[in-house]
């Protein structure tokens, strides 16, 4: 008996430290706010959005540039935003929840991105060749931006023993294409204290 327990004595607690060790995988609500290392995250790219484009789209110059041209809303593109911080943050994901914010409002025009734009005029130039006449679309037919939203994303940091502020400002800017005037600036800040208490930073 006792040369059985011995036997299963290894095999039983390797079972038990894996069992100790399994990863654990809980679903959560996808707009639920956990900051887990104090970095930007999605809850910082949505919130941010959400906030900087409904200031854009809440100045004067969409109704000004309706006034002007017949009721028309204005077409806005997003242009290039330039990650300067001191970490990896997800620009695509931004850029997209920035995408989605100016469509949802229904108040200015989207235009596709310079890469989506090339995709659907590859796509048109097979239409040419494959696509019946009824169902073909013509080139030469697309929206033109009126407004571009560029930006940047930067970070200071401040760090002392295990404690570390962790400063986010993102500064947007919307240029009229059609004089580089800008008629909006916008700037969103996200200030974060950091405590580690383990290691150093």
């Amino acid at each position: 008996m006792n040369a059985i327990v011995k036997a299963v004595a290894p095999a039983l607690a390797a079972v038990l430290v894996l069992a100790g060790c399994a990863t654990k995988v809980e679903r959560m609500e996808t707009d639920a706010a956990v900051d887990l290392s104090g970095k930007w995250n999605d809850t910082d790219s949505r919130l941010v959005s959400e906030e900087m484009i409904g200031d854009v789209l809440s100045h004067r110059w969409v109704g000004e540039f309706s006034q002007g041209h017949a009721g028309k809303r204005p077409a806005v593109i997003v242009g290039e935003i330039r990650n300067l911080s001191h970490e990896h943050i997800s620009v695509v994901t931004f850029v997209n929840d920035l995408e989605r914010e100016i469509i949802n409002s229904g108040k200015v025009d989207f235009v596709a991105s310079r890469e989506e734009r090339e995709d659907i005029r590859a796509e048109r130039k097979d239409q040419d060749l494959h696509a019946s006449e009824e169902t073909r679309k013509a080139m030469g037919q697309e929206l033109g931006a009126d407004f571009m939203l560029k930006g940047d994303i930067s970070t200071i940091l401040d760090t002392e023993g295990k404690q570390q502020v962790r400063y986010y400002q993102v500064d947007l800017t919307l240029i009229s294409l059609a004089d580089n005037r800008k008629v909006w600036v916008g700037q969103k800040k996200i200030k974060k204290l950091v405590t580690k208490p383990g290691l150093r930073f």
